[in-house]
């Protein structure tokens, strides 16, 4: 991957666009039904389109990728869900690009490697077409302040696909803490913490799995996710675990991320890996890669309001999966690891309880009204939230629940981090991406009755 080409070739396209007439947002999405496209239709694709053609209220019109088999893979599934086939796109790194001049689309999904969050969305809202678009960290802080005064520009609504704002668990702590059972909330913890070693390559017969090969003898995500590890060092993932917390804290709305300190650990683990591997081992080529990506990358931010935050990246070590999330307050905290509260002067003193009992009786109004429309959702159900959120706003024509201010925040992560770490854990300060609008915006996610 040539970051410094990518990042030289989207600040480019960020001065024409600037330059740009404004194009005025004008469509009026209240209606029945949303005409719905796919940018992208790989493992995270699929698993959107599969909730989108259970849907009514979403016509799958055009999907676009530049690998036949998971095109196959989205016509089969479109096919097989009694729908109507949809316009093709694919061919080229580009073929997106006549997919938004598609006229019979409103709305894309965004489901592509990281690299391309940026100019897809970009582009799509240049086109007038919604957007919703996966996770990650950015590839530079240039790229969240395109994001952000494109879509102040256009006009046009746009949200993250964050899916851990919407578990179960954490959305029954966000009730909590509205309701002040955890007292002044002090401190967070949460994290990427997955061991994703183990990818798969394809040598044009057959797919092989381990995590010894990666680039163009990848893939899925080993094409281009471990490239990452190679030439990068900082938190590349922070969503899943600051997307939940600065719901709780109000990010961006009364309350924002202020500064951030980071450290990096050794790389040894990819690297032991592959080494170890049956098909790896001493002499493979990929034993000679030096990667940059430290193996446990821990990040500190302090925010306005005064509470701090610990991040945790650790996906090349072994280890069970776990976010790792912790909510402290001056009555009490929860801890997702163990499972277990502690609410002061109703727990036992200094003892942990099981806080399942807890879960439940302050379980989500969200979840309590569409828990069996989310059954059999990815990611335990919260896929099917993150995409109705996405719908039912844009039928209604109101605010997205989390925003292309929550997205610059949380995705500038990833690049401040790289600059602490560079500079030996310099404190770096968090562009405000909102001007000073966060000082007076009011917080809505999951204040209605429907996302």
């Amino acid at each position: 991957m040539q970051r410094r080409k990518f990042i030289k070739d989207t600040s480019k396209a960020a001065a024409i666009v600037m330059m740009a007439p404004s194009v005025a947002f004008i469509k009026n999405y209240q209606k029945a039904q949303i005409k719905l496209g796919f940018i992208g239709v790989g493992a995270r694709g699929l698993s959107t389109l599969y909730l989108a053609l259970r849907r009514d209220d979403i016509v799958v019109t055009t999907i676009c990728d530049i690998d036949p088999i998971t095109i196959k893979k989205a016509l089969e599934m479109i096919e097989k869900a009694g729908k109507p086939k949809p316009e093709v796109f694919t061919g080229s790194d580009y073929a997106y690009k006549s997919m938004l001049e598609f006229k019979n689309l409103d709305a894309v999904i965004i489901s592509t490697p990281w690299e391309w969050h940026t100019p897809m969305s970009i582009d799509a809202m240049q086109a007038g077409k919604a957007v919703g678009c996966e996770v990650a960290g950015a590839m530079s802080l240039d790229e969240c302040w395109q994001m952000v005064r494109t879509q102040e520009r256009t006009k046009v609504p746009f949200m993250v696909l964050e899916n851990v704002c919407y578990r179960r668990d954490v959305m029954a702590i966000l009730n909590m803490t509205r309701q002040n059972m955890f007292g002044e909330l002090v401190h967070f913890e949460g994290g990427y913490q997955h061991d994703l070693r183990e990818v798969k390559f394809n040598d044009g017969v057959k797919y092989y799995g381990g995590g010894v090969e990666f680039g163009d003898k990848g893939y899925s995500e080993a094409q281009w996710r471990t490239t990452h590890s190679v030439y990068r060092n900082g938190d590349l993932y922070p969503t899943h675990g600051i997307g939940p917390i600065g719901s709780i804290i109000n990010n961006n709305r009364g309350n924002r991320f202020e500064y951030l300190t980071s450290m990096s650990s050794k790389a040894r683990g990819l690297h032991e890996y592959i080494v170890n591997h049956p098909q790896g081992g001493p002499s493979h080529p990929n034993a000679n890669v030096k990667f940059r990506l430290g193996d446990i990358v821990t990040t500190h931010i302090m925010t306005s309001n005064g509470e701090t935050i610990t991040l945790t990246h650790d996906t090349n070590l072994p280890r069970p999966y776990s976010i790792g999330f912790r909510v402290q307050g001056t009555k009490g905290l929860w801890m997702d690891v163990n499972k277990s509260i502690y609410i002061e002067g109703k727990s036992p003193a200094h003892r942990w309880e099981e806080a399942e009992s807890y879960l439940k009786t302050y379980d989500h109004p969200l979840w309590k009204k569409y828990e069996d429309q989310a059954a059999g959702a990815g990611h335990g159900g919260m896929d099917w939230f993150v995409l109705n959120a996405f719908v039912e706003a844009l039928k209604r024509d109101e605010p997205m629940p989390l925003d292309v201010y929550d997205h610059a925040s949380w995705a500038a992560i990833t690049c401040l981090s790289e600059q602490s770490i560079a500079q030996g854990s310099e404190p770096q300060p968090f562009p405000d991406f909102t001007d000073g609008k966060w000082m007076t915006r009011k917080p809505i996610f999951a204040l209605n009755d429907v996302y």
